[in-house]
């Protein structure tokens, strides 16, 4: 069985902080790849704040062209939306039948599992990555949430940069520079389309 990590997220933009994260558990952990996963359509996120799914989908492909261990998935696009990480595992195990698969996420998506579709058979059935939101040594974060079953889930020492897409957005509408926060391809690609310039703040 082949050992697939996935990584899902609006990327909107994608950029450096989400890209350490993927090469870290591509090659820190005994994962052999890691898909980063595009979601059209969060259910707990305002789909109206997104770039279109092709556009989001081209810039995680640029960020990450040169990384034969991580791969750009837009195996949500023809789902049901919006996107339930439940119904997308039920898909890529019936389709990948070869592959072994472990979520990803962050802690501050573990603090919230309990409010998603199934949660108890996403724990009972994969394992979890988790990277933190802030690092605190000697720490766990495994204490139980709301009584949930944590006995899957692996907190990970990834390091950790702490940007966030609005401000990115936000930095780019303004016309900052952020170069070293978006990888160099990426940022041509949103100048090349004029993407978030004119758009409301988030």
């Amino acid at each position: 069985m082949k050992k697939i990590g996935l990584y899902f997220g609006t990327f909107n933009p994608v950029h450096i902080g989400h890209l350490v994260i993927a090469n870290f558990m591509a090659n820190h952990t005994d994962l052999e790849e890691v898909w980063m996963v595009v979601t059209p359509h969060n259910p707990l996120k305002n789909r109206a704040e997104l770039l279109p799914d092709e556009h989001r989908l081209q810039m995680v492909r640029l960020a990450i062209v040169d990384n034969p261990k991580v791969w750009a998935s837009d195996v949500e696009f023809d789902l049901p939306q919006p996107n339930f990480t439940t119904n997308t595992l039920d898909h890529l195990v019936k389709e990948h039948s070869d592959c072994e698969f472990t979520l990803i996420m962050g802690e501050d998506n573990l603090r919230s599992l309990d409010k998603w579709k199934d949660h108890k058979r996403i724990l009972e059935h994969f394992d979890i990555l988790v990277y933190p939101r802030s690092q605190t040594e000697g720490e766990t974060r495994l204490d139980p949430v709301n009584g949930l079953d944590f006995s899957r889930v692996k907190i990970c020492d990834a390091p950790m940069i702490k940007i966030s897409s609005t401000f990115l957005r936000n930095s780019i509408q303004n016309q900052k520079d952020v170069r070293y926060l978006i990888p160099d391809k990426v940022i041509n690609y949103i100048s090349n389309n004029y993407l978030y310039e004119n758009r409301e703040e988030h």
